[in-house]
């Protein structure tokens, strides 16, 4: 063998042994939580005000992932210390409070803190998007319990029957794509959630690899550099010429998952609200029961929208609240607080002016807590 032959296969040995090495050691450290919480927001770049998600980066520049550290590592919440002047309150839920459709400054969270509400102590409140879009208790769950570190003075879940079915917990990427975190909280908690569900994304060794993380690796990236345009654009979501708007003319099924007619509270995930309560502490949790669009046309006599046959949907708002009742939780059911012409492509998202209405409700609901 020559000498430049034996140096070649002298320095292709190298870098595969190199290249093994590396793949052994980035799946002994799993750097991808510590990884996900490097970001160029809040420094660089300015904090999102709302978490990442889409499916169209090119024209959104923006993407979902399954990082929670880089979702609030992007996120306004994580631009520094809580201001000691801040009365800081959290909403969490899903794609209505996130805001689909909707411009940044037609959120939720944007139109409530417009009133630029002060408490008697000269405090400034400033309410924080915490929505993430696909409805599931569990996946609220995870997020509230990432957020209870940026210090809150109080959250607001807004909740909907969509998000309590036990079937409907894991179906959301998030936490399909956390199991190690959602299992810590149904075993602190005792949820009725089986922990060895299959839809947990349990990863094998070699998804655990550098070759393995390459696109959660790229998806971190991605996130970054789309900041750029981002910034420069505040364009955060796609936003299509035209949509469908909410059904008025409703399926004839009668049927919602496999609830029953007389279904208790045992039935649902309502373990994970009382797991939402506990782990916030001494933080209050005002639970909401979000507005819903009630169609009238064919079938509305016997269904209130897509989502819901009535008996179901009736069924859950008297069980929520006698569940309230018995724990002492903080609960208001809006349900029917927005006008059915405030509604856009779903029975739950709504518009700029439907959100002014649900934000002034909400500012009601507030006082007593930024003026006790």
């Amino acid at each position: 063998m020559s000498d430049s032959a034996r140096f070649l296969r002298n320095v292709l040995i190298k870098a595969a042994l190199l290249f093994a090495a590396a793949n052994l050691l980035f799946t002994a450290l799993d750097p991808l939580p510590w990884l996900g919480g490097l970001s160029l927001y809040n420094s660089l770049l300015p904090g999102r005000p709302r978490f990442p998600f889409g499916e169209r980066p090119d024209q959104a520049y923006n993407l979902s992932l399954n990082s929670l550290e880089a979702m609030f590592a992007s996120h306004e919440l994580a631009a520094g210390l809580k201001p000691a002047d801040e009365f800081r309150v959290l909403l969490i839920g899903d794609s209505s409070v996130w805001g689909f459709l909707l411009e940044n400054e037609d959120t939720l969270a944007a139109q409530m803190n417009a009133a630029a509400l002060r408490t008697k102590h000269g405090r400034t409140v400033r309410v924080y998007n915490l929505g993430y879009p696909t409805i599931s208790l569990t996946k609220d769950l995870l997020i509230l319990d990432e957020a209870m570190s940026y210090q809150p003075d109080l959250i607001l879940w807004l909740v909907t029957l969509e998000s309590l079915p036990y079937n409907k917990q894991i179906f959301t990427p998030l936490v399909q794509y956390n199991p190690a975190r959602a299992r810590a909280l149904i075993a602190e908690y005792g949820l009725a959630i089986d922990p060895d569900a299959p839809e947990f994304a349990d990863l094998s060794f070699w998804q655990r690899t550098l070759i393995g993380q390459r696109r959660p690796l790229a998806d971190l990236l991605r996130l970054q550099l789309y900041g750029f345009p981002w910034a420069a654009t505040s364009i955060d979501q796609y936003y299509p010429e035209s949509y469908t708007p909410r059904a008025d003319d409703l399926p004839p099924v009668m049927a919602y998952y496999d609830l029953e007619v007389d279904y208790s509270a045992k039935d649902v995930a309502f373990d994970v609200l009382a797991a939402g309560v506990a782990r916030a502490g001494g933080v209050p949790v005002l639970i909401v029961n979000e507005p819903m669009f009630i169609a009238a046309g064919q079938n509305s006599d016997f269904r209130y929208n897509f989502f819901y046959p009535k008996w179901a949907y009736d069924r859950y708002r008297q069980l929520l609240a006698n569940e309230a009742a018995a724990h002492g939780w903080l609960y208001a059911d809006l349900w029917q607080a927005v006008d059915n012409g405030e509604y856009t492509n779903s029975a739950i998202h709504l518009t700029p002016r439907g959100e002014a209405v649900l934000a002034q409700e909400l500012l009601r609901l507030l006082e007593p807590f930024i003026n006790p």
